[in-house]
């Protein structure tokens, strides 16, 4: 069964592609610059400020799934890279002894990446005196448990 759907003129063939250019978005012209600098110093991008926010209250089941890491302040490209790059630093099932439940990385389920859980604030924009990263906050590494215990 496919999922392509007719929508507009039904009379022309429909080639299940999208008139969408693959690099558009501002992350992915972003990565794309990042794949091709390969080590050339691009501390002069200009970044934004963004402080990462938690909005649930402590009771929200949604805490049980993604734990919370208090106030984090990211330089990034975009509120949306802000929350990639505080997500980044949290502990991988890459990194350790585990099995991903739905995915082969844990980024996904991050509790920064959830706009139930976390928001994200614009304190600065245009600055090229700040690198790509995390500036200021505790991100636990402890949000994965090994499979096996030493």
């Amino acid at each position: 069964m496919s999922n392509v759907s007719r929508t507009g003129n039904t009379e022309e063939i429909n080639t299940a592609t999208s008139q969408v250019e693959f690099g558009s978005s501002v992350e992915s012209k972003a990565q794309i610059k990042d794949a091709t600098a390969a080590g050339a110093d691009l501390s002069a991008e200009p970044l934004s400020i963004y402080r990462l926010e938690p909005i649930a209250g402590p009771g929200d089941p949604r805490w049980a799934n993604a734990p919370g890491h208090g106030v984090v302040v990211v330089a990034a490209r975009t509120s949306g890279d802000a929350r990639i790059v505080a997500a980044s630093r949290e502990l991988d099932y890459m990194e350790i002894d585990s099995a991903p439940a739905e995915d082969v990385t844990t980024a996904n389920a991050s509790s920064f990446r959830d706009d139930k859980l976390y928001t994200v604030i614009e304190i600065a924009h245009g600055r090229t005196d700040v690198k790509r990263g995390v500036l200021d906050g505790q991100i636990s590494v402890d949000t994965i448990r090994p499979t096996q215990r030493d």
